[in-house]
């Protein structure tokens, strides 16, 4: 992915580094060849040569690339799990994806890790994104999914010889978990997704029923991942299917509903990130029913929201690691919400707004795997900025507001926002 040559100074406006840290009211960030090397307050700023691009904050707020750790670009807004199968050719699909890409970055997220993906799109996406034949975030995939076979993505019926391969792996013990692995490699992903356990949304293995794939199975996979250098990560809402994931060597835990003591200290230890995505149960609860969503799966979701939240909290509060990724890519909770997931950690989890900022940015690039190139604005990273007209702080919706960004940044090249200027990009 292209750089930015030359020098670009962003200034008028208070810094929000994601690191954690207090704000700074009058920021200043130096861009040197696509890369921070400098980034505090103007009045320490070093010298910069006379010939430099400059962007004015507005007074405004200078934050790092939003990173979306858990997003489907295949997913196109879908009413129903079922219409990712069959409903659209891959050919189709592929260009949904494409711009679902495209609008995720123009929405401020620089970076993403998918979530799962139908045929392997994302791995393709993200080899045109870095040589630049298409805009979108930096990606990491994960391709197509692994699923115990009866779990919550096997849902054809065993009579119509159909299957599940353009969408999930179908696995049903051990040896069949390590060859679904064995597969993806050969695809080129980054992350296995797996699914553990159930949700709200299936009508038949809800959100306690752990047994979607067995300890054996998800132990499998996570030795089979690890020897080629492959992360696993996944949909864990069940007490005891976190457990049984934090037990066999998992990397992240999407969701991570339903968390009692010992699993808490289990993912403390290991120092493992969560992925919660609970705006998606806040929006099928809003829209559910619109949608044909029936009382129990609606109770389903409430029940979901209230435990996440609960749990988010004790995580964050207990020291742990949370990224901010929505699940996005349903009707009632479609592609260029992303941001409102911020807004609803902090309105309804009851968050901070630095808290959120540093899980949806620093946090969000640790689970990438990318820590220490992006995710935070300090010198040595890449510039990867997001420079939003007005107070992020005092009203995190304005993230939601794309007629605010100034410039949507990756490696000092101004990718979108009112700033676009073809002179530096």
């Amino acid at each position: 992915m292209k750089k930015a040559s030359g020098v670009c100074v962003i200034q008028n406006g208070q810094l929000v580094d994601g690191t954690g840290a207090a704000a700074i009211p009058n920021g200043c960030v130096v861009i040197s060849d696509g890369v921070v090397t400098y980034a505090g307050p103007a009045a320490k700023a070093p010298p910069v040569p006379a010939k430099v691009s400059t962007i004015d904050a507005k007074g405004g707020t200078i934050l790092p690339g939003l990173v979306e750790a858990h997003f489907h670009p295949t997913y196109f807004n879908v009413a129903a799990l079922e219409d990712l199968d069959i409903k659209y050719p891959v050919e189709y699909v592929t260009i949904l994806a494409a711009c679902n890409m495209k609008l995720a970055l123009e929405c401020g997220y620089t970076a993403a890790r998918s979530g799962g993906s139908l045929f392997n799109i994302d791995v393709w996406m993200k080899k045109a994104i870095e040589n630049d034949l298409m805009p979108g975030p930096r990606f990491v995939t994960a391709g197509r999914e692994v699923c115990g076979a009866g779990g919550l993505m096997d849902w054809n019926p065993e009579f119509r010889k159909i299957g599940m391969e353009g969408l999930i792996l179908l696995v049903n013990g051990p040896d069949e978990a390590r060859s679904a692995v064995r597969k993806l490699v050969k695809d080129g992903v980054e992350w296995i997704k797996t699914y553990p356990t159930g949700d709200a949304a299936s009508p038949d293995i809800n959100d306690h029923h752990t047994l979607c794939m067995t300890f054996e199975e998800m132990h499998a996979v996570v030795a089979t991942a690890h020897n080629h250098g492959l992360k696993v990560t996944g949909h864990c809402r069940a007490t005891e299917g976190i457990k049984n994931a934090l037990r066999a060597g998992y990397d992240a835990i999407e969701h991570g509903t339903f968390m009692d003591d010992e699993a808490l200290d289990l993912l403390l230890q290991r120092d493992v990130p969560v992925v919660p995505a609970l705006y998606f149960e806040h929006a099928s609860i809003e829209h559910g029913p619109s949608f044909g969503m029936g009382q129990r799966v609606i109770d389903g979701h409430k029940e979901t929201l209230e435990g996440g939240a609960e749990s988010a909290r004790r995580i964050l509060k207990a020291g742990g690691r949370l990224g901010m990724g929505g699940d996005y890519g349903f009707a009632w909770n479609p592609h260029g919400d992303y941001a409102k997931e911020l807004e609803f950690f902090v309105k309804y989890v009851g968050f901070s707004p630095i808290e959120v900022i540093m899980c949806a940015t620093k946090t969000g690039a640790e689970i990438m795997g990318r820590g220490d190139q992006i995710g935070t604005l300090e010198a040595g990273k890449l510039g990867d900025v997001l420079v939003v007209e007005g107070d992020v702080l005092k009203d995190i919706a304005l993230l939601q507001d794309r007629s605010k960004f100034l410039a949507v940044m990756q490696g000092g090249v101004v990718k979108s926002g009112q700033l676009m200027n073809p002179a530096w990009s």
